[in-house]
Parts: structure tokens; sequence; C-alpha cells
């Protein structure tokens, strides 16, 4: 998203344009996938005066103008990523951490199935799968041997 986009979005929502609010989106936009502590870490590259607290503030702001979004990908604090990106599922691999993204289409035949058999209309948008991702798996095949 170019800065004009992002600015007019903050602007005609009533928020000013900060410091703070563009360098945790540039974070965000950096790091793909970002807990707000990975993402302060990355903004005190920058600013080592911003603290955890603004980072969290920001967050709220630039969720609420839809600038980004998260999804609980684990049991500690969600995971914020930028709406540019294309709606996608997380996979989440419970013996490295590692998080990959898959497109949301994979989940389709499942989300209809939901709506046909429950009239359950599905937001994927928070989704994530739990999991062992190939690398851990093919370790663990040759730890076997």
């Amino acid at each position: 998203m170019t800065t004009a986009a992002w600015d007019e979005r903050l602007r005609a929502q009533g928020y000013r344009i900060t410091p703070q609010r563009q360098l945790v989106l540039e974070a965000v936009t950096r790091l793909g996938h970002g807990t707000p502590e990975e993402i302060l870490a990355e903004v005190q590259r920058q600013a080592t005066g911003v603290n955890l607290s603004t980072v969290y503030r920001t967050l709220d702001v630039l969720e609420e103008v839809g600038l980004v979004t998260h999804a609980h990908i684990g049991h500690g604090a969600p995971t914020f990523h930028s709406v540019d990106v294309e709606v996608h599922i997380h996979l989440v691999c419970r013996h490295c951490d590692g998080v990959d993204s898959v497109d949301a289409e994979l989940a389709a035949p499942l989300i209809a199935t939901l709506d046909e058999a429950r009239g359950f209309s599905t937001d994927i948008r928070h989704m994530s799968i739990q999991g062992v991702c190939a690398s851990c798996r093919e370790a663990s095949r040759g730890s076997k041997r």
C-alpha cells in the first residue's frame, strides 16, 4: 500500500499520521507476520523510544481502520499482518513454531460444507492449523533411522 493510501485511510477515519503509526505499519509489512513483541523489536531498530504499549495501541488503530489484521496462531499474543496480503490460512508447526501461509481457496470445500450442513458463514482470516511442517517431519524421519 502506498504511503498516500494509508495516510488517506487514517485521516478519513479521524486519525492523525504519526511517526509511530508509520513505523509500526512498516514493521508489520517487513515481517509479514509478527507478534507485538516482534513488531516492537523491528520498530526499535529505528526508534528506540517506542515501547510495547505504544505498539499495542497503534496496532489497535491500524486494525480499526483496516490496514492490518490479526490471527491467533498459538497460545500467546496474536500475530499481525498487512491487509494487502491475500486472505490466507496460517500453518503453524508445533515443533519449530514456524508459520507458513497457504491460499484460502484450499479451505473452500470445508467452508461450503459448513455453510450447507450448519448454515455457518466462515471467516477464515483468523484461521490457523496446527501441525508439523515438512522440514520437521523430514528431520524426525531421519532421526528414526
